[in-house]
């Protein structure tokens, strides 16, 4: 029941947040500063959470009428072949993640693009890196 009130909740944040955005799109006439992407970004946020939280309520009812079936998706995502072939497909997306991140930075230098945006892409790149570095060690300790 803790899943359901978790998706009612985010149902209920992404539509105020889609509706937010929207407002804020329409009623701002000369938007500055933050105002020009504020609407978009609660408008892709609202959209998210309430695509998300209405997916997972709905998958958890159908499930809930269908007792065979929710046994059959725990098995599936308990199955170590399956968690290890996720687990590997992560991994060989974190792979091409870094040279893709450090590709993007080179070209946005390359074009002279805002030292804002590249400082964006040069934090968010070292922070992947150092949580990957983390994350190594912490399962180097465990094993």
């Amino acid at each position: 029941m803790k899943k359901n009130s978790l998706n009612y909740v985010l149902i209920v944040i992404g539509l105020s947040l889609l509706v937010g955005g929207l407002i804020l799109l329409k009623t701002n006439t000369a938007p500055q500063g933050i105002f020009l992407v504020l609407p978009y970004l609660c408008i892709g946020w609202g959209c998210g959470l309430f695509g998300g939280g209405m997916g997972s309520l709905l998958g958890n009812l159908s499930l809930k009428k269908h007792p065979e079936l929710k046994k059959q998706k725990e098995i599936e995502e308990k199955d170590e072949r399956n968690r290890t072939i996720s687990e590997r497909s992560k991994a060989r997306a974190y792979d091409i993640m870094i040279f893709v991140f450090g590709a993007l930075m080179i070209a946005f230098s390359l074009m002279n693009v805002e030292i804002q945006v590249i400082l964006l892409l040069v934090f968010s790149y070292l922070f992947v890196t150092f949580y990957g570095i983390y994350q190594r060690y912490k399962l180097e300790k465990e094993i």
